[in-house]
């Protein structure tokens, strides 16, 4: 019995001193935790942003009517401007095929099915031409199409991508 009496005090100060050394190194390891994971942040947040804004200015450059403006050339005919057209927004998708780390899926799928209806579009509308007709009948033909759109793919995709900045940095 009497060693009891030195015992039990003795391991309720061990306890004591376990359970609050324990919570000391949790309160530590939380704080490293969240160091790290702001430090992480610091980091991708730039990096994040110019993934969005790399994005808007793809979106922006193969909208029809500043597309036809910076490949169509004088006397071209239907099927060099198709070609050309095809080119230039499967390069300018490729160009920014990366961003896609940076963003939602719902995002990058928006982005993609602009892409293929723009392709279709072009492809369509060259349909109603003659491969040897000039290419600035079909030009305006693009563009009176896509502006006849209420809603096209290109600004849905340009919603969604102001909707997920607001979202993830505008909280």
């Amino acid at each position: 019995m009497e060693i009891f009496k030195y015992v039990l005090p003795a391991f309720i100060v061990m306890m004591t001193a376990y359970l609050l050394f324990d919570r000391m190194l949790n309160n530590e390891e939380k704080k490293r935790k969240h160091e790290l994971t702001k430090k992480n942040h610091d980091t991708t947040l730039p990096i994040r942003l110019r993934a969005y804004e790399r994005i808007m200015l793809l979106l922006e450059r193969t909208k029809p009517g500043t597309m036809v403006l910076e490949t169509i050339k004088p006397g071209m005919k239907c099927i060099d401007f198709q070609s050309v057209m095809i080119q230039s927004i499967r390069k300018e998708f490729e160009h920014n095929y990366a961003q896609q780390i940076y963003v939602s899926n719902e995002l990058w799928e928006a982005v993609c099915v602009t892409r293929e209806n723009l392709i279709k579009l072009v492809n369509t509308t060259a349909a109603h031409f003659n491969p040897e007709e000039n290419a600035s009948k079909m030009a305006e033909g693009i563009i009176r199409i896509y502006a006849e759109s209420e809603q096209t793919p290109s600004d849905i995709a340009i919603d969604i991508l102001k909707s997920e900045i607001r979202n993830q940095f505008f909280l």
